[in-house]
Formats: C-alpha cells, structure tokens, sequence
C-alpha cells in the first residue's frame, strides 16, 4: 500500500483551486444570471430601490394600482394604498421553478402588461410578514 503526504504547495494549489470555482459558480450560476437579467430590465429608480431594499414597485397596466415585488418566489407581492403601505398581498407564480429574480422578472412584466389577467388568477395573501412562531417548552 502507497501512502500519499499532501505537501504545503500542492494543498495551497487545491485550496486555491476551489476557491476559483466557487466565485465563477457563484458569478455565473442561475441565480446569479436571473439577478443580472432582471437589473437590465428595471428602471433606474427600480433598480436604486432594488439595490437599496430588494423591492422595487411597479404600475399595473389596466388600473394604475402600485405593487411592490419583493425578493422572493412566492406570496411577495404586495399591492399597495395611496399612503404607499401594503393593503393586499398577492401571489402567483410561473408553472415551473425558476430562480427567484426569473420569476420576479416574469411578475413586473405581467403586472405592467396584463394587470387584469393575473390578478383575476392570483391568489390574495395577507400582506403582513408572519410573526415568529413561539418556542413551546415541553416537559419530557
């Protein structure tokens, strides 16, 4: 049986290796395209407010009506009143799984096209964040 001693330089090549791999992984994978894909169809203001607070708002097409999309795949939808806060909250997604930036994507531009037609197939959601759940103690 051969034993193999791993030397200072070849581990640091290795490291180093790994460490390439991962930022062109994390530079070049879906979720990272679907970011940069969305930035180049926002606005400039929606792009400052994405930036600033991973929500950017939009106008519906048929009634004018304010929604805020959030980070987020599911129920981040939020319409919003004329003092600007969240009144109902909506939810509807593409049919398949897409990173959450795609389907963000696909949200803004539904909204800004077809206001009508996604809403009547949304689902309405409370636009309240749910609270923490409490810790229950149990006595064992």
């Amino acid at each position: 049986m051969f034993l193999f001693r791993r030397n200072s330089a070849g581990s640091a090549r290795l490291r180093a290796l790994r460490a390439l791999y991962r930022s062109f992984i994390e530079e070049n994978g879906p979720e990272a395209r679907a970011r940069r894909l969305l930035r180049e169809w926002l606005s400039p203001d929606q792009r400052a407010q994405f930036d600033a607070n991973d929500y950017f708002e939009v106008t519906g097409s048929d009634t004018g009506r304010r929604y805020r999309i959030h980070q987020g795949t599911m129920s981040n939808i939020w319409e919003l009143d004329e003092e600007m806060e969240a009144k109902t909250g909506w939810c509807f997604v593409p049919e398949r799984p897409l990173a959450a930036c795609d389907v963000m994507l696909a949200q803004k531009i539904a909204l800004e096209t077809d206001e009508a037609a996604v809403i009547a197939l949304a689902n309405r959601v409370s636009p309240r964040l749910p609270s923490r759940p409490r810790m229950v103690r149990r006595a064992y």
